[in-house]
């Protein structure tokens, strides 16, 4: 894939097939893989089915250079090849309140309001955010992370704003259903 063009399709087993390349399917897809109430062949089918149109033409047997190649779509131009385990510091669903204004900036639109927009522009404007409430956030989030002190400022940040810095683990349905049970139980819901 070029840096200079936007995809719209894969090559996948020598053939095309077209693809979804709206930034919400892409983060829809993002959300799927982040839950735990999928299974890994649950989230890759649940991948197929939004990501390639014509999922259904498309060979069992490719179904793992589909996976490969979609990864790349959703990674960018030129960043699949330099993955590397990192802590997790962000999270699409959680952040996206404060991540919508800030890739707004950049574009200088309502992203939202937009019929369409190709994922690799929303990722390029995302990867150029400056400082805005988001990149504070990640950043109190990488220090962590890493084991760093925070300074003062960001110590009283974050009693402050404990539910925007604070990554939430996904609760698959059952542990839900448990949390739900012991809440009952003490008379807290």
């Amino acid at each position: 894939m070029s840096a200079w063009e936007l995809p719209v399709s894969l090559t996948i087993g020598g053939t095309g097939f077209d693809i979804e390349t709206d930034f919400r399917k892409v983060l829809y897809v993002l959300g799927v893989f982040n839950d735990p109430d999928y299974e890994p062949d649950e989230q890759a089918a649940v991948c197929l089915r939004v990501m390639v149109r014509d999922w259904e033409s498309l060979p069992v047997a490719q179904y793992r250079e589909a996976m490969e190649a979609l990864a790349a779509f959703i990674d960018g131009p030129g960043e699949h090849d330099k993955r590397r385990p990192m802590p997790r510091t962000m999270d699409w669903e959680q952040d996206g309140p404060v991540i919508i204004p800030a890739v707004n900036r950049v574009l200088g639109q309502e992203v939202r309001a937009l019929p369409y927009l190709h994922w690799w522009t929303f990722l390029g404007a995302y990867m150029e955010i400056g400082e805005c409430l988001f990149s504070s956030i990640v950043s109190i989030r990488q220090k962590r992370a890493r084991g760093k002190k925070l300074d003062k400022q960001e110590q009283q940040f974050v009693r402050e704003n404990k539910a925007l810095v604070d990554l939430r683990r996904k609760l698959t349905a059952q542990e839900r259903e448990q949390k739900d049970e012991l809440r009952k139980l003490f008379g807290m819901g």
